[in-house]
Parts: structure tokens; sequence; C-alpha cells
């Protein structure tokens, strides 16, 4: 290995020592996989201080070309095609791509316009639900993670609104009636989905069932879950049975006392079914199969049939 210096030049001695090294490695005199000497050995060899080959090795751009291996001896990396060495984490990628735009002439608006064209066209990576109410963002993303594996994220229609960047990689997911005032700030050509409650005749059944004057808890983490569900089952309650609702939520939170029947949503029901093993305990799941199913082929880049159907007039 021919690297030869000069302390009578203005050049640093461990900038001539990197650059050479680059350069061997740059033009193949250096192999992939070869080693390079170790500091000691260099110094001695080229008659300078050891900590100035150890500068010389942390260079920026020769830690690029090489690696540090069993030993900590540096190793020319081995490169394999469409896969170069490059950014170790998410911040170093950022800080290459910027480096390149402005290294090619490109202005940093260019590149975040162009950055955030291909991030909109990008295939979604996660969910966002949208609600009003804070329990449901707290309940539609527990039932979203029992179906999907992917990130589920939650946040009211106003938050959307002001942080239309959220629609990134995203497939929006939310209650009907909030997705007209999102029309803005959708991403185009990736549709919305507009939750689709499942049935509800099991728990009205239930009720019907009931042969002795009752009483009837509801217990949810969401205030709208809980008056849907006593507007729901009313008629089934009628006067003959008492019905109360409890929020379990924050500080506040209701306890229910003594009851016959209780109706959980999908995040009370493991608190809930323990404490009353001698009364019926059922648990209703609010978004519908067939809505699961949905979201699914919209996660897979597919249309949304069931939500296109909702809307057809």
């Amino acid at each position: 290995m021919d690297i030869r210096i000069s302390k009578g030049t203005e050049v640093p001695l461990h900038e001539q020592v990197a650059a050479q090294l680059v350069f061997l490695i740059g033009t193949g005199a250096l192999k992939h996989g070869a080693s390079l000497p170790s500091a000691r050995a260099l110094a001695r060899r080229l008659g300078i201080h050891r900590n100035t080959i150890n500068k010389a090795y942390d260079d920026l751009t020769l830690n690029q070309l090489a690696e540090k291996r069993a030993g900590k001896r540096l190793v020319v990396r081995a490169s394999s095609p469409g896969t170069p060495p490059g950014p170790e984490d998410l911040d170093d990628l950022v800080n290459a791509a910027v480096l390149g735009a402005r290294q090619r002439g490109y202005s940093l608006q260019q590149l975040y316009e162009r950055l955030r064209e291909r991030l909109v066209a990008a295939p979604p990576d996660h969910l966002l639900v949208i609600s009003n109410d804070a329990g449901m963002r707290m309940l539609l993303p527990k039932e979203l993670k029992l179906r999907f594996k992917c990130r589920v994220e939650a946040c009211a229609p106003a938050e959307l609104l002001s942080n239309r960047e959220w629609t990134i990689g995203a497939v929006v997911v939310s209650p009907q009636g909030h997705l007209p005032k999102l029309r803005s700030v959708l991403p185009a050509g990736r549709p919305a989905v507009e939750i689709a409650y499942s049935p509800a005749d099991e728990v009205l059944n239930a009720v019907r069932r009931l042969q002795t004057p009752s009483l009837i808890a509801i217990v949810s983490v969401s205030q709208y879950f809980l008056d849907m569900a006593r507007a729901l089952l009313a008629p089934a309650v009628g006067r003959r049975h008492s019905m109360s609702c409890h929020l379990m939520s924050g500080e506040k939170s209701g306890r229910p006392g003594a009851a016959d029947f209780v109706l959980c949503d999908s995040m009370t029901y493991p608190v809930m079914r323990p404490r009353y093993r001698s009364a019926a305990v059922l648990v209703y799941s609010l978004i519908s199969a067939a809505c699961l199913d949905e979201i699914s082929l919209v996660m897979q880049g597919g249309p949304s049939p069931l939500g296109q159907e909702r809307r057809t007039p």
C-alpha cells in the first residue's frame, strides 16, 4: 500500500493520509474486504504520531468506505449492487437528501415539494382515526389494533384541519359525518373509510330475554358509546328494567354498582367481566366485520366499495 506524505505543506498530515486511503479504495488498489494497517503500524511506517493516523481513520468519507471489524481493525466495505453504503438512521438519510439536493443545484423548497408528492403517493402504512369524542379516539384504535398490525393514531377533526400533513401515509377512518368537512385535506386517490357499526341484534335480544325486572348497566370509555347504547336499548328496556350509564375515563370515572346485565365496550369488558361473575356481561364491538374488510382493502391500495355504496344517492 503506497502512501506518501509531506511535512512541508499546509495540508494537515491526517488529511493527506485519509485522502490517499480514499483514493486507493476508489481506484481498486484496496479491494473490498481488505484490512487497513493498524494505526500503530502505519504511524511507524510513515514516521508520524499514532494519533495522526487515528484522526485520519476518523475521516467521514473514509468511514463511508471502511468499517470496523473484530479487533477494531478497519476493513474496506463490500458493496452489493443496488445497496450502496448509506445513512444508518432517519436523520442521516434526511441530511444526505438535503446535501445531495444542494450539491445538484436544487432548492430546499423544490426538495420539500417533490418529497411531499412522493410521500402522498406512497402506499399507506398506518391508520388515522378521526372523532370529536375523546373516548372514541381510544376505543376505535383499540378495536383496529386487534385486526391490523400497523400503527394506529387518532385525532379530532379540527386538529386534522390544522395539520393536514398528518394524512401522509394514512388511511383515514372516521364515524360517519366527519368526512365531508375534511374533504379538502384528505389525500387524493386514497379513499377514507366511514365506519359501519356492528349489528346490535345480539344485545337487544339478550335484554328482551330477561325474565325478571333487572338492573342494566352500560359501561364505556366513550360518552358517545353510552349515549348511542342508551338510545338503542331504550325500547327493549322500557319501564320493566332500570338502566344506568357509567363513563370509565379520567379521574371522574363512574363505578357501576349492583347489576344483573352489563353491556361493555371492548376496552371496559376485560375489567368488568371479573367483577360481575353472576351477571350477564356482554361486549359490543363497534366496527363491523365488513368495515374491517373494507379498511384492509384500502390499506392494500384497492377501492372502497362499501364506502362508495353508502355514499350512493
